[in-house]
């Protein structure tokens, strides 16, 4: 069981009420530093009200969401924008400028969010694009890319400010299943490579049990279940076991991943990066 001690982020009793309308019932969640956690759930779960609370773009009703110790939900609207640049978000639809070139797309939140000079910019834009294996398409337009490219540069634009959470939205959604299962080896070779706590939205149950260290399932607002995928799968809830068969997944498949690198491994890695001890 992570402690909540050693996690990245922690999600305390949060509420969302909209009207009427009670969205989020109690969350309580916990991330660890350097994991990956996968939130499933059906639709209308409240999946994407979650992920906003997550990246501060929305205040919770009740309850607090801990980033590093410090609770985002009680800060000002200052201090709000500038703890949003520890947050990158890889949306469903890779939201990227279709007027724009590739190597623009990424350059935007470096361009509007910081002092650098062109010339840094440049440097920091081109190395995430030749990080992501697409640096050969920094003078394209998205809509001259395939979607598995435009994912990765949708990765390397929220990359771009080096954040610490980052979230994506869908990543596999309206994808074939090979650019799906590449799209799963690129969410961990982020991980890997730069030790950042990950938050993976999704209904693909194929990519939650291959990357997952821990899924955390959503019914009606409420968690019905987190932990491990194995944990997860050993929950007394028909809801929990309904939902895992009807996917249709082979649900053995985590037994026989590779060997990870483990979120403290990372997370010490990530460290280091940050403090210049590690190239």
């Amino acid at each position: 069981m992570l402690d909540a001690a050693d996690a990245h982020v922690v999600v305390e009793g949060l509420v969302k009420i909209y009207g009427d309308r009670t969205i989020l019932h109690g969350v309580d969640m916990i991330i660890g530093r350097a994991e990956t956690l996968v939130v499933i759930g059906g639709s209308g779960a409240g999946k994407s009200t979650l992920v906003r609370h997550l990246i501060a773009l929305e205040r919770p009703t009740r309850g607090r969401i801990v980033i590093d110790g410090t609770d985002i939900a009680s800060l000002n609207d200052v201090q709000l924008a500038k703890a949003r640049r520890r947050f990158g978000m890889v949306f469903q639809k890779y939201a990227l400028f279709d007027s724009m070139t590739v190597f623009d797309n990424v350059a935007f939140p470096l361009r509007e969010q910081t002092k650098l000079s062109e010339r840094d910019i440049r440097e920091k834009a081109m190395t995430k694009l030749k990080e992501l294996g697409v640096d050969h398409a920094a003078t394209l337009t998205p809509a001259q890319i395939s979607g598995g490219m435009a994912k990765r540069v949708g990765i390397a634009r929220a990359l771009v400010m080096e954040p610490e959470l980052l979230i994506y939205d869908e990543p596999t959604s309206g994808l074939d299943p090979v650019t799906s299962r590449t799209v799963d080896s690129l969410i961990e070779e982020m991980r890997e490579r730069f030790g950042v706590t990950s938050v993976v939205i999704t209904h693909d149950m194929v990519s939650a049990f291959d990357i997952a260290d821990r899924i955390a399932m959503l019914i009606k607002g409420r968690v019905v279940a987190q932990g491990s995928p194995a944990e997860v799968l050993a929950v007394d809830n028909a809801d929990v076991q309904n939902f895992v068969r009807s996917s249709g997944v082979d649900v053995t498949r985590f037994e026989h991943r590779g060997t990870r690198k483990t979120a403290a491994e990372l997370a010490l890695r990530a460290r280091e990066r940050k403090s210049g001890r590690v190239e």
